[in-house]
């Protein structure tokens, strides 16, 4: 039984992977959040108190992490800011947070020898052209284009710094979108379909085209686990499920599944910097450790989702007002 310290783990993909070490291995989890918005300590609900306990904290609290790194065997960091409209809005807690948490996380590691594995992005590496074959490989050069991909770019260079100059046992995964439950409600995903739940109609950015490569959380969770256990120190594994699919096409068929009209949707002004399109090659992960995504069928897992949000209206309901509010401020 392993001891595990998880920075994030009240958020969308830190509390999915929480769950699913939870159910899968036999290891007890200390989850280190700031609960910020988008933390909520109703996604750990339910879950034995034995093995899980919370701590409201900041990565950015060298004294808090210090003492955090002394009782654990291995750290997987989830903790960031993440949302690209709110980074062009405001880019300073994206830098506090992505940048300094992070190199406060990775002292912490280095003074206590403690296994870390760092959570990324697959948008560090820019957008590819709507019609270009390639996808995202683990060499491809970093080209981010918003405050929240800069800044997890630098994250991950951070990492691989502190362990090529200090020695630090880190692996990096670098993730397509993620879907499924306790997902906030600003995203695109759980947007969409809450706003179907109220009555309200869908927004979609520009024309829709836009191609983002989805993966369920359990599956994202999975790979986590399996780059913790066999992953080689210093490398880095993206995290893929092959799930292409532009925005236009989610949305029309998140509202089939919700038996409303496949055009009940708003066509909004495109967000600055809106990247085309994602794609990941997770084909090192696969090969090298031998993993596969257990959610294959983009439509029966966003049939899944759908439930999770009709199911669960008191843990998103509240924040939704707020949401929404803020998109229309902006005509969004």
């Amino acid at each position: 039984m392993a001891r595990l310290l998880v920075t994030g783990g009240a958020g969308f993909i830190g509390s999915n992977f929480v769950h699913h070490v939870v159910a899968h291995t036999d290891d007890s989890v200390t989850v280190l959040d700031k609960l910020t918005y988008a933390g909520n300590r109703a996604s750990l609900a339910g879950l034995p108190e034995d093995r899980v306990s919370f701590v409201e904290g900041d990565i950015a609290d060298a004294e808090l992490v210090d003492a955090l790194f002394r009782d654990v065997d291995a750290v997987v960091h989830f903790a960031a800011e993440s949302h690209n409209d709110n980074s062009l809005n405001d880019p300073r807690p994206f830098l506090d947070t992505n940048i300094i948490g992070t190199y406060t996380l990775l002292e912490a590691a280095r003074k206590h020898d403690v296994r870390f594995h760092h959570i990324s992005t697959d948008e560090v590496y820019g957008d590819l052209e709507l019609d270009d074959p390639a996808r995202f490989t683990e060499t491809t050069p970093y080209n981010p284009s918003s405050p929240y991909s800069s800044t997890k770019a630098g994250s991950d260079l951070l990492v691989r710094a502190w362990v090529r100059s200090f020695g630090v046992r880190a692996t990096i995964s670098n993730c397509s979108n993620n879907y499924g439950p306790y997902q906030h409600v600003e995203k695109f995903i759980p947007r969409q379909i809450t706003n179907v739940i109220r009555g309200i109609r869908p927004k979609l950015y520009g024309t829709g085209e836009n191609v983002r490569d989805w993966i369920h959380a359990d599956d994202h969770s999975s790979a986590v686990l399996t780059i913790l256990e066999r992953g080689q120190i210093g490398q880095t594994y993206l995290i893929g499920a092959d799930g292409e699919q532009n925005n236009k096409d989610v949305v029309e068929l998140i509202l089939e599944l919700m038996d409303a009209p496949r055009d009940a949707y708003d066509l909004v002004t495109d967000r600055p910097g809106h990247d085309l399109r994602y794609a990941i090659d997770s084909t090192r992960l696969r090969t090298e450790l031998g993993w596969q995504p257990r959610y294959q069928d983009f439509r029966a897992g966003l049939a899944a989702t759908i439930e999770w949000y009709r199911d669960n209206e008191a843990w998103w309901a509240p924040a939704k007002d707020g949401v929404e509010a803020f998109y229309a401020s902006k005509g969004q």
